[in-house]
Parts: structure tokens; C-alpha cells; sequence
């Protein structure tokens, strides 16, 4: 395992498992319309083939990082690639839309395993190739990056050639692949719990995961407004449910996530703090400036997706540059420059309020991909480094969850702020928004300090 060979092919097959989490997430998007005319749905009703997925995504991560700490990463890895084979074998035969959004919940927990077992096996890769642990993480995150960039592409192309059908069946060789190249080149697991099934129950502090998930879940579900009679009480039953989970996790031992050792984890939590308000930056331009450009600018969506590309190929391209910068000068200063550069490149998108020209909105997306780049890298390093070994699993899930917390807010704030239409002038009270995300995301990156033991 300690040759070049085996650890590149290793790596390979993490960063195309956990690929295909963005990848699903964003190619559903241009199956809408013809998942509505196959299944004779409305608009409301169609959207939940997205929020499905998201909610399963956002509450499974940190239980298969639990998981994947508990019984080890690569076992629960190859686990969650044979459930996606398996579940997008046979989602395209579903003869209602209801199979189809349990297809997509079965997708999402299967590659929810993906991105916690592989920061856990990162270490054991790392070791064993005499490695900075910046690199395979490098890899794995610019695999994430450019799966959500090319999702929509990928996606039309396929519904267009073959119906929505595709989008699935797409997963099998993907997920098939994934499954052998860590199965035949991963490190084995290191021994991890064993013991009798009603024991190994007891002590998984069940109680505890559900109510971490169904909390997650019902705040979410109110954020979202998906069910807009309910939301408020949603919001009340996950408020409740998120009481009930302290107070039990303060008496379980051992809980499925330690508060008390999270609270004095202080790197830990500025890291999802910061990586939370980076990606509420982030998807107020991933999300907000597509609307823009359609509707105020008329282009059509197939140039608006061009138009959106500089953003992920650029991210792309300088991970590798912040990946030698963090070996060079460390995880704060990259992680301190990425917000700077980023919170620079938000206020540049002013200029968007007085022009939507396609040269200026190429050099605009361009711009923000850098730094984005460089904050990614540099905040999952800084998770990496900030927890124990053994307990990387349900940090990375947490991690994860963290992302999405941070784009489901930037999704309610446009909606609030494109409330009275999708105008320049609007955009341009987003962007006072994003400078101040990036003023506090600033002010986290300060404060981090990379552990010393």
C-alpha cells in the first residue's frame, strides 16, 4: 500500500464515491420539467425529489460518520456503494413518483457514506504513503467541486438522450467502480468494535441519532417552507427534538456525538462555524446568479450554465496551488487568504448591478472560483486536523452537514431578497449580504488556531 500505484488508485476510488453526492444533487435539477410531465405532478409537488435527497444527505452524514468510526470506514464505505448500485438498478422502473423520491432517500444515504468514511481513511492513506494528509484531500475535494460544476450538463444531456430514467442508471458503473477500486487498494480497517448485536445496539445511543435526525430534519424541512401550512410547527417540533437530544447526550455513555468534548473542541466548531457562513457566501452566487442572469439579463439557461462554469473550473484549478500553499505556510494562512480573497471577490459582484455583460459575469464567476478553491482545501484540512483519529467519521459528516446548512440559508435569504422580483437592484442587496458573511467568515479565520497536540 505504500506505493504510488496502489495509494493514486486508492484515492481514485474515494474521490469518485464521494463525487457522486454533489453529482446527484445538482444533475436532478434539469429533470424537473419532465419528471412533472411523466408523473403528471405541479411545481410544489416535483421539487421533492431535491428536498428529499437534501434532507436524507444532511441528517445521514454525521450517522454514517458515526458508523464509520464505530465498525470502520472502508466496510461502510463499500456498503454505501453497493446500496447505490443496487437502488439506482432499479428506481427507473418505478411506476409512481413516491418510489422515485424513496429511490432518491436511498441514493443519498448510500453516498452519504462516502465523504466521512473517506476523510477517516485519508489518515491511514496518508501514513502509509508517506504523505501530507493535504493531498488525498485535495483530490477528493476538487472530485466535489467539479461533480456539482459538470452535474447539470451531464444531466441534460442524459435526460435529453434518455429520459430521467438515466440519471440513475448513470450511478451503477460509477458507484460500481468506486466499490472496487477501495475494496482491491484501500487499507483494511483497523480493528474496530465488535461484539453481540443486542450490545452493539445498546451502546449506539439510538435514542440519541433519532433524535439528531429528526430535529435536522423538521428544522430544515420549516427552513425550506416545504410543507408552508406547517412551518411553524416544524419549526417548534424541531426545536423540542433538538432540547431532547442534549439533554440526552449530556446523560448517554457513549453518545452518538460528545457535546461536552465539542464544546471544548473550540478549532473544531470554528471550522463548521466558518465553513457554514463560506458556503451560505457561496451558494448566494451559485444559486442567486443564475436567476439573475435569466430573468434580468434574458439569457437563456443553456448560456447561464456556461456563463456559471469559471466558477467550479477555477476552483478546480487552484486547489492543487492551495494544497502546496497549506504544506508551505500552513492552514490559517491559506484559510485567512481564502476569506479575504473571497470576500473581495463578492464585493467585486456589485458591478454587476450596473452591467450583466457576458465578459464581465466570466471574469466576475472566475474570481470567486479561486478563492472558493482555497477556503475548501484549506477548511477540510482544518477539520482534519482539528479531531482525533478516532473520531473523524462524524466529524466529516457533521462537516458536510454544516454545507448544507449554509446553502439551505443562502436558499431562504433569495428568496426573501428576490421577493419583489429578480432585479440588479435586488442583486445588490445580496451582495451587501455576502460581504457580510465574508466579514464574520474573516473574523472565524482568525480566531482558528491550528491544534498543537
Amino acid at each position: 500500500m505504500s506505493n504510488t500505484p496502489r495509494t493514486g488508485l486508492a484515492v481514485t476510488g474515494l474521490s469518485l464515491g464521494t463525487a457522486l453526492n454533489p453529482l446527484n444533487s445538482s444533475m436532478i435539477a434539469v429533470a424537473l420539467v419532465v419528471l412533472r410531465a411523466d408523473f403528471g405532478l405541479d411545481v410544489a409537488s416535483v421539487t421533492w425529489v431535491i428536498t428529499v435527497f437534501y434532507l436524507t444527505s444532511a441528517a445521514g452524514q454525521p450517522v454514517m460518520g458515526r458508523l464509520a468510526d464505530r465498525f470502520g470506514p472502508r466496510r461502510l464505505y463499500l456498503f454505501g456503494m453497493a446500496l447505490v448500485a443496487v437502488t439506482c438498478a432499479l428506481a427507473p422502473f418505478s411506476p409512481n413518483f413516491l418510489l422515485v423520491c424513496v429511490a432518491r432517500a436511498f441514493m443519498a444515504l448510500g453516498t452519504a457514506t462516502a465523504y466521512p468514511s473517506a476523510v477517516v481513511m485519508v489518515g491511514s492513506i496518508a501514513r502509509l504513503a508517506k504523505v501530507e494528509s493535504t493531498r488525498p484531500l485535495g483530490r477528493i475535494q476538487m472530485s466535489n467541486t467539479s461533480a456539482a460544476a459538470v452535474g447539470p450538463v451531464i444531466g441534460g444531456v442524459l435526460v435529453s438522450l434518455l429520459g430521467w430514467q438515466a440519471l440513475f442508471l448513470i450511478n451503477v458503473p460509477l458507484s460500481l467502480a468506486a466499490l472496487f477500486l477501495v475494496w482491491k487498494f484501500a487499507p483494511p480497517d483497523t480493528e474496530r468494535e465488535h461484539g453481540k448485536v443486542s450490545e452493539l445496539l445498546r451502546d449506539s445511543d439510538i435514542p440519541g441519532i433519532l433524535a439528531f435526525v429528526g430535529s435536522l430534519m423538521l428544522v430544515m424541512m420549516s427552513l425550506l417552507n416545504v410543507l408552508p401550512d406547517f412551518r411553524w410547527w416544524l419549526l417548534a417540533g424541531g426545536t423540542l427534538l433538538a432540547v431532547l437530544f442534549v439533554w440526552r447526550e449530556l446523560r448517554f455513555a457513549p453518545p452518538f456525538l460528545d457535546l461536552r468534548l465539542l464544546g471544548r473542541n473550540r478549532p473544531l466548531l470554528l471550522v463548521y462555524v466558518g465553513f457554514a457562513l463560506f458556503n451560505g457566501l457561496y451558494y448566494f452566487a451559485f444559486f442567486g446568479l443564475p436567476q439573475l442572469l435569466e430573468e434580468a439579463g434574458g439569457y437563456d439557461p443553456g448560456i447561464v450554465g456556461l456563463l456559471m462554469l469559471p466558477l467550479a473550473a477555477m476552483s478546480v484549478v487552484s486547489t492543487p496551488f492551495a494544497v502546496r500553499a497549506i504544506e508551505r505556510f500552513r492552514v490559517r494562512r491559506v484559510l485567512i487568504a481564502g476569506v479575504v480573497l473571497l470576500t473581495l471577490a463578492s464585493g467585486a459582484m456589485w458591478l454587476l448591478t450596473g452591467s450583466l455583460a457576458v465578459p464581465l459575469v466570466l471574469v466576475l464567476t472566475a474570481l470567486l472560483g479561486v478563492p472558493y478553491g482555497m477556503v475548501s482545501i484549506s477548511s477540510s484540512q482544518g477539520m482534519f486536523v482539528s479531531t482525533r483519529p478516532q473520531e473523524r467519521g462524524v466529524a466529516a459528516g457533521i462537516y458536510q452537514t454544516s454545507r448544507y446548512l449554509g446553502a439551505i440559508t443562502a436558499t431562504v435569504l433569495i428568496g426573501l431578497l428576490y421577493g419583489g422580483g429578480v432585479t440588479q437592484a435586488n442583486w445588490g442587496s445580496m451582495v451587501l449580504v455576502m460581504l457580510g458573511l465574508g466579514a464574520v467568515a474573516f473574523l472565524v479565520a482568525l480566531l482558528w488556531r491550528e491544534p498543537t497536540d
